[in-house]
Order: C-alpha cells, then sequence, then structure tokens
C-alpha cells in the first residue's frame, strides 16, 4: 500500500528531526474510532507505548459521544465503518469541537477519499497497514501540535482585541502590564514624562496612548525626532522665527511647540539637543513659555511635553553634555520601556498582530505561523526590538508561497541565529560535561555578542564594560570567530 500523506512528509527531513521538532506525547489525548477490534487494539497500544493517553471508540455514535463529553485532542478515524461513514463522523466532530484535529484511516489508498476527507477538515490521511509505527505516532504528535498552534492563535487574536486600547502597543507580559498601569496613572495629569527604552521598543505608540488616554485627546499630538533636524535649525524648529532672524527665514513662522498648544508634544531622542536648545527648552518647562528666534516677545503654551530617549542621560549629566537641571525636570515621571529580549512572551502576540496586519495589507490569505517559525522567531534576540520583528514579519508574507508562514520565509539573521540558552531540552541528549560545555559557550557568545553590540563595535569600549582587558577580550572574539 502507498501512504497517502497530505501535510508533510517524514522522509523528507533531516536526520535527528523527529527528535527535537516533536512535543511530548504526554498530555495529548487521543481518540481511536475503528469498527475492527484487532486494528483499534493494535492502534491504542502503539499510541499508549509512547505516552499518550488513548481511549477507543467501535463505532461513530460512540465516538461522537466521546467527543462531546471529554475533551479530545486527535482523533484516528477509520474511513469505512457500518452505520455512520467517517467522514460524516468527521464533519460531526468538528462541528462538536473547533480545536479537536482528525486523522483518517482506511485500507484502500484512495486519492478521492483523501481529498474529501481533507476538504472536511482532516488534518491527515493515512493508509493501513501503516508503513511504521512510528508513522502513526509521529502523524498525531503533529495533529495535537496544529491544534495547540490553531488554539493558541485563537486566543493571541482575543489578546490583541483587548490590547489594542492601548493602541498599536502590544504585549501582555509583566513589563508590559507594569507599563500599561503606568500610562494609565499619568495619562490625566500635566507632569512631563520620560519615556527611557531602546530602539525601536515603541516609545512614540506610549506617547500617543498616553495623549489619547488623557484629557487633551482630541487636540494636537506633534511628535519631534530631535536627532533628525539639524544642529543650527532645532531651536527654530521647536519655538518658532520672524521674518528675516538668520538667513533664510523668509517669513515668520511658529514653531512646533505653538503648533502643540493644547496638547502633547513627544520629543523623541530628547538627549540628542544642543546645549544653546537645552536651556531655551528648561525656561519652556519652567514657566510655560516660548520666545521664538530673533524676538524678544514671549508666547504663552499649554502644551504636555512627553520626552523620549535611548540613551542613558544620567550618564550624560556626570559627563557634563547635558544639562542637570533639564534632567531633573524632565525626569519627573520615568517609564521604562522593556527590550524584546526582556520580554520573549510577547514575541507571538506581536508576530501574529503584524503577519494580520500586513496579509490585510497585500490581500493575502496567510493566518498562520509554522510551529518551527515560531521557534525561530523566539529565539532570536531581536536587537532591533518591535521593530525589527515588524520587518520580519512584512517580509515573511512577501515571501510566503502558501497561507502558513515558515522558516524559509524568515530573514536569514532570525533563521541562522545562534541556539539560544533557553533550549535545554537538546541539552538531556548529551553527558553532562558536554551540555555544561555547550551553555558556557553558548553564554560566552551571547554575552560577547551583546556587549560588542552596545559599545558600537569598539573592542575596548567592550572589553571596559565587560570587565575584562582587552587581550582577554580579544582572545575570546577570535575564539568564537567574532572578529
Amino acid at each position: 500500500m502507498t501512504e497517502i500523506n497530505t501535510s508533510y512528509d517524514v522522509k523528507s527531513q533531516p536526520p535527528g528531526w523527529e527528535r527535537q521538532n516533536t512535543i511530548t506525547s504526554s498530555g495529548i489525548r487521543v481518540l481511536v474510532v475503528d469498527d475492527e477490534p484487532t486494528a483499534l487494539r493494535s492502534v491504542a497500544r502503539i499510541l499508549k507505548a509512547r505516552g499518550f493517553d488513548v481511549t477507543t471508540a467501535a463505532g461513530g455514535i460512540e465516538a461522537l459521544g466521546r467527543v462531546e463529553k471529554d475533551q479530545v485532542d486527535v482523533i484516528l478515524l477509520d474511513l469505512v465503518m457500518p452505520g455512520m461513514s467517517g467522514l460524516e463522523v468527521l464533519k460531526r466532530s468538528r462541528a462538536l469541537s473547533e480545536r479537536v484535529e482528525v486523522i483518517m484511516m482506511t485500507a484502500f489508498a484512495d486519492v478521492d477519499s483523501a481529498v474529501a476527507a481533507v476538504k472536511a477538515g482532516a488534518y491527515d490521511f493515512l493508509t493501513k497497514p501503516f508503513t511504521s509505527s512510528d508513522t502513526v505516532a509521529l502523524a498525531v504528535e503533529k495533529a495535537a501540535e496544529r491544534g495547540r498552534l490553531v488554539d493558541r492563535t485563537r486566543r493571541l487574536e482575543e489578546e490583541l482585541e483587548v490590547r489594542e486600547r492601548y493602541g498599536n502597543i502590544i504585549g501582555s507580559s509583566p513589563p508590559m502590564l507594569e507599563v500599561y498601569q503606568m500610562v494609565d496613572s499619568v495619562a490625566h495629569s500635566t507632569s512631563t514624562v520620560l519615556l527611557q527604552g531602546e530602539s525601536g521598543t515603541g516609545k512614540e505608540l506610549v506617547a500617543r496612548a498616553i495623549h489619547n488616554r488623557g484629557s487633551r485627546v482630541g487636540k494636537p499630538f506633534i511628535p519631534v525626532n530631535c536627532s533628525a533636524i539639524p544642529e543650527n535649525l532645532v531651536e527654530s524648529e521647536l519655538f518658532g522665527h520672524l521674518r528675516g532672524a538668520f538667513t533664510g527665514a523668509v517669513s515668520t513662522r511658529r514653531g512646533l511647540f505653538e503648533a502643540a498648544d493644547g496638547g502633547t508634544i513627544l520629543l523623541d531622542e530628547v538627549g540628542e539637543l544642543p546645549p544653546a536648545v537645552q536651556v531655551k527648552l528648561l525656561r519652556t518647562l519652567q514657566e510655560g513659555e516660548v520666545k521664538r528666534v530673533g524676538s524678544s516677545e514671549e508666547i504663552s503654551v499649554d502644551v504636555r511635553v512627553v520626552a523620549a530617549t535611548n540613551v542613558d542621560l544620567h550618564r550624560a549629566v556626570m559627563d557634563g553634555v547635558y544639562r542637570e537641571d533639564l534632567y531633573y525636570r524632565l525626569n519627573v515621571i520615568t517609564i521604562h520601556l522593556p527590550s524584546l529580549r526582556e520580554r520573549p512572551e510577547d514575541i507571538p502576540l506581536l508576530a501574529y498582530h503584524f503577519l494580520r496586519k500586513y496579509a490585510l495589507r497585500s490581500g493575502r490569505d496567510i493566518r498562520r505561523i509554522a510551529l518551527e517559525a515560531m521557534r525561530a522567531l523566539r529565539s532570536y534576540a531581536w536587537p532591533g526590538n518591535v521593530r525589527e520583528l515588524e520587518n520580519a514579519m512584512e517580509r515573511a508574507v512577501v515571501m510566503a508561497r502558501s497561507d502558513v508562514i515558515m522558516p524559509s520565509d524568515l530573514p536569514p539573521s532570525v533563521i541562522n541565529a545562534p541556539e539560544p540558552l533557553v533550549t535545554r531540552n537538546v541539552l538531556l541528549d548529551v553527558p553532562f560535561a558536554s551540555a555544561k560545555k555547550r551553555v558556557i559557550e553558548g553564554f560566552e557568545r551571547e554575552y560577547i555578542q551583546e556587549v560588542l553590540r552596545r559599545a558600537g563595535g569598539n573592542v575596548s569600549e567592550a572589553a571596559r564594560q565587560a570587565g575584562l582587558d582587552r587581550s582577554n577580550f580579544r582572545r575570546i572574539l577570535k575564539k568564537y570567530d567574532l572578529n
């Protein structure tokens, strides 16, 4: 007999694939349905020997009763049975439980039957006799994986509906719950808020959420990237200027603080402001007034200021490059935005959010992320944080060749990333000494890469941050070919 397999090809997988990618059979509830007692006992015995929680049914009516009464993950269902056919049982089972996955079994390699079963919602189609016991067990494990993935997707979508009340800020991890709590706490105050976090952590989204959930909603929200404005134009952009105040000032122009009157201004990358502008900003924060370049007139403004930075302003004060009085005026209320490394449990939620966004934008019906692809997403360090993840998912939607995001659709930097230290199950397959050596080497590599990244590639500075002398640091770089 030829096995008709509609969802995966075991033979095409690399050596060791079953051990590395199957989920544990413990806790997977399987219902085997077959009117032949010998076949029923044989399949049940195979699955029980591999740790599955197995129940059996000798016909369609009994099977539906178990599905309705018990929580079943996977049904192994014979296609040809007296009374109620396997296809009818399949349709009714799917109606009773959305999360149950069904694998059809038959002694006849009928392509038409396989197509009909898949159209009716079957996950897979196997022919009897099976090529091996492992074929059955592996099919059940993969079906259970898919069921859990679909269930997880459904719950993620429900969480997205809840979290989108904070705009497009996505996350349900403890660090993000603290952010939501802080947003709600400060939204109705007039105090200056300082948002601190790495690039790509969503500082502008949080600033908008503070504005939209406060009394200033409906009034202007003006985001300003201070680092993107030429140094000689920053003062004019923020506070305005009179005609003829400087070369090129052909007309009088109001600044962004005046444009934001009654609303909120976000000063992103506030640590990049030149010293002269720091002085004027301090006066504006203290007095609620601005003075246009070339004017002696003070103009009152009512503006809520939210500042954002990805640098350590306190360190900048200590180094003498940032005004201490301005720092304390900005740092009335501080909200720390966690990096994606600090909240890996939010990666699936964010990934599905961006999948839905870009699939809708491109008109593609892509609804799922394969388990292997999700593992790659969760394993990657995401130095660019949420912004990098969004770019990766946009690329994946463009590259996808089916309705499922596969590992090959992700950027090479993601799928080729070193295995994270948290992957412990693989280490259980090697002796203690080897496992320990792998963990230590993994730690050294990840630590050195991260400290080098934070030092902007400067080896001397990275060695100083790591507390190592330069020669030892270079030795580790050479060891892992990180030069």
